[in-house]
């Protein structure tokens, strides 16, 4: 009789563990499987192969551009090189939390970030290689190249693409082109409403440094530039910009070979007094009061908090004020 017992026992303990080895093993193959589902693998700016283990939810930002597209994608990061900068100068897209902030843009703090423990860090291409290779020693980095001259408006639909597969919002990026998209129709139908299709415009913004004003005209290899042929506008700008953000250079005496009847608009910002140039220490200077623009009262400010070199979301904002500033 105990033998019967004994050896029923044994069955018995037997069946339990293989029972139990049927109810682990499926689990962890379904974990495993799932974990394999969500991975990423995509490639950077940079020419950079990244494998993500899913779609990256705790993200640093080390420069504005991509921040603002992360909180348009509905990704709020966690750190954000120079919180009050971007506070200041991007209100188009505000930041919805309150993130870390990480350091400056160019020199983002590596112990920050690392303390953040974020699964995605999103760089700019402008960062240093010796930085972007610090990063990776903490998480996985992309690199975004933040500006195109070639295609400005391209490089910005491409940076969005590439940060909402990171972050799986591929979805919230369609419909925020398609939205962008209609934007620049309505702009340009109602500033061909208003007879201005085709009108002579010069945007530009500029610093008042140390009594040394200097004037940024935006090109037609800006971001601004590109939207604004969009509108309709022609640049007025002869000046030649850079190769990333088209941006020329020039100072009062460069405005001279503006057209006559150029519309002439400009964003400064109450936040920083040395951005405000057109309206402080231009304000009496001969040859600014003598511009035929100026005197026409064709000076246009657009609000503060436009960051001109944004996304989608900055550039609506500005599409609505050069719409509302020119048809007024």
């Amino acid at each position: 009789m105990r033998r019967l017992i004994t050896t029923a026992a044994v069955a018995t303990a037997a069946a339990l563990a293989l029972t139990s080895c049927g109810t682990t093993e499926p689990a962890a193959d379904d974990a495993a499987a799932k974990k394999q589902d969500q991975a990423i693998t995509l490639t950077d700016a940079a020419g950079t192969k990244v494998k993500l283990d899913g779609p990256a939810k705790k993200v640093v930002g080390t420069e504005w551009h991509e921040v603002e597209l992360l909180v348009s994608l509905g990704v709020d990061p966690v750190g954000v090189a120079d919180v009050k900068g971007y506070k200041t100068w991007d209100q188009a897209v505000p930041l919805k939390n309150e993130p870390k902030d990480i350091g400056t843009r160019g020199e983002p703090s590596m112990d920050t970030i690392a303390a953040l423990s974020p699964d995605l860090v999103v760089a700019s291409t402008d960062l240093p290689p010796a930085a972007v290779e610090q990063l990776r020693k903490v998480a996985p980095v992309i690199e975004v190249r933040s500006a195109g001259a070639s295609d400005p408006l391209g490089q910005m639909t491409k940076n969005l693409d590439l940060i909402a597969e990171a972050t799986g919002t591929t979805e919230r990026a369609a419909t925020l082109k398609k939205d962008f998209d209609t934007k620049l129709a309505e702009g340009a139908k109602a500033l061909a409403d208003a007879g201005l299709d085709g009108a002579e415009f010069a945007f530009a913004d500029g610093y008042d440094i140390s009594n040394q004003v200097s004037i940024r005209p935006y090109t037609s290899g800006s971001l601004i530039g590109a939207v604004n042929e969009k509108l309709g506008l022609k640049n007025a700008w002869t000046v030649e910009g850079d190769k990333d953000y088209g941006l020329g250079t020039t100072d009062v005496e460069g405005l001279t070979k503006l057209p006559a009847d150029v519309r002439f608009a400009y964003i400064g910002n109450d936040g920083d007094k040395s951005a405000t140039p057109f309206t402080g220490a231009l304000a009496k200077d001969k040859v600014w009061t003598s511009l035929p623009f100026v005197k026409k009262g064709e000076v246009h400010r657009l609000p503060d908090g436009i960051w001109m070199f944004g996304g989608p979301g900055s550039m609506e904002r500005y599409v609505d004020a050069v719409v509302a500033e020119l048809t007024k």
